[in-house]
């Protein structure tokens, strides 16, 4: 049940597997003899330095890959130097995550149509330092994972004899989760009311753009766009940045490959604009690719889940320096020192 969760897509996967296949047909063009025995991986974010091309995208529920993995992405997080997305529907409160991440976290918000609630979460947010808010804007309606559902997923579980079975049947996660205490959605409950993860969010429209612009004086990011004249619009808010994302394929299965997006919407908003970038994406070499679309940094999700499922804390860290290497390696088959060289013309068309 908890694989089909994060694995899932929407529909029959199509959406996902294209963004998958797509950012894997997209060829880059090897240079030599340029000297690039020194190389860079470091790269400016919202007017300080990443120390990775990559962080970590807001995810829901994290804890159930394994106890502790919101604390475990944190904790990357503060070591290199990047940021690590805390979810509105996160299993650990947002005011734990930035502790741990030595403040290199954002606050991912949905908004679910209770503004009341929203600007709590708000208050809440800015008084433990967040300096990045990102709203997700592509989930109007959650869309339709028919893993999940076969599975009989909800939060909090609802334990029937499938789900019974099920977790009998992995005895060393169900186990040490009982050990640990389920997962929860940490940032609700008492004074902070409840929260539906398959809530309509329809209700949203541009005016509560441009009150969340007028309320959030910090960086603020919208995620989940595909369209270049949305985010022409977007811009035109005096938002701080565009976050390009088909949600990992968990929303619109028909959706257009979002790497394809990423260029067109680059083209539109002009060269300087920050975009950044989330779908599809699983080697390092995959990420050299989302720069030379457009992007001006790229957050990973399942990825990083796999490997704590997979490993643990260390199993993080291994996939970390693994991501690291293959950049490292992807330059200097290029030809260059660093991955803000990398542009469009380094695709083979």
């Amino acid at each position: 049940m908890v694989f089909d969760y994060i694995d899932g897509a929407a529909g029959e996967g199509y959406g996902e597997l294209l963004n998958r296949e797509t950012i894997r047909n997209i060829r880059l063009q090897p240079r030599v003899l340029n000297n690039v025995e020194h190389r860079s991986l470091e790269v400016p974010l919202f007017g300080n330095s990443a120390g990775l091309p990559f962080g970590i995208s807001p995810m829901g529920m994290c804890n159930l890959s394994a106890p502790g993995a919101d604390l475990m992405l944190a904790r990357l997080a503060a070591s290199e130097n990047i940021p690590t997305g805390a979810s509105t529907a996160a299993s650990t409160s947002l005011e734990d995550i930035i502790e741990a991440a030595s403040g290199n976290a954002w606050f991912q918000l949905y908004f679910s149509g209770n503004e009341t609630m929203s600007d709590q979460l708000l208050d809440r947010a800015r008084a433990c330092g967040y300096q990045t808010l990102v709203l997700t804007v592509d989930v109007p309606e959650v869309g339709r994972r028919p893993r999940e559902l076969r599975r009989g997923f909800k939060m909090p579980f609802k334990i029937g004899v499938p789900q019974f079975i099920d977790f009998a049947c992995h005895p060393v996660w169900s186990l040490t989760t009982l050990a640990k205490g389920r997962p929860e959605l940490a940032n609700f409950g008492g004074k902070f009311g409840e929260f539906d993860r398959t809530a309509s969010r329809a209700g949203a429209d541009w005016s509560l753009l441009q009150r969340l612009r007028d309320k959030w004086q910090g960086n603020l990011v919208i995620k989940g766009v595909l369209s270049a004249d949305d985010a022409q619009r977007i811009k035109s808010y005096g938002i701080d940045a565009i976050q390009v994302s088909s949600h990992g394929g968990r929303q619109l299965e028909s959706a257009p490959p979002a790497i394809e997006m990423l260029a067109k919407i680059r083209q539109a908003v002009g060269s300087e604009y920050p975009l950044f970038y989330d779908s599809g994406l699983r080697g390092g070499e995959d990420i050299v690719k989302a720069y030379a679309m457009g992007a001006s940094y790229v957050l990973l999700g399942r990825p990083f889940l796999f490997a704590i499922a997979a490993g643990g804390e260390q199993g993080l860290t291994e996939m970390k320096t693994l991501l690291a290497q293959e950049i490292s390696i992807a330059l200097a088959q290029l030809g260059v020192c660093d991955i803000q060289s990398i542009d469009r013309e380094m695709i083979v068309l």
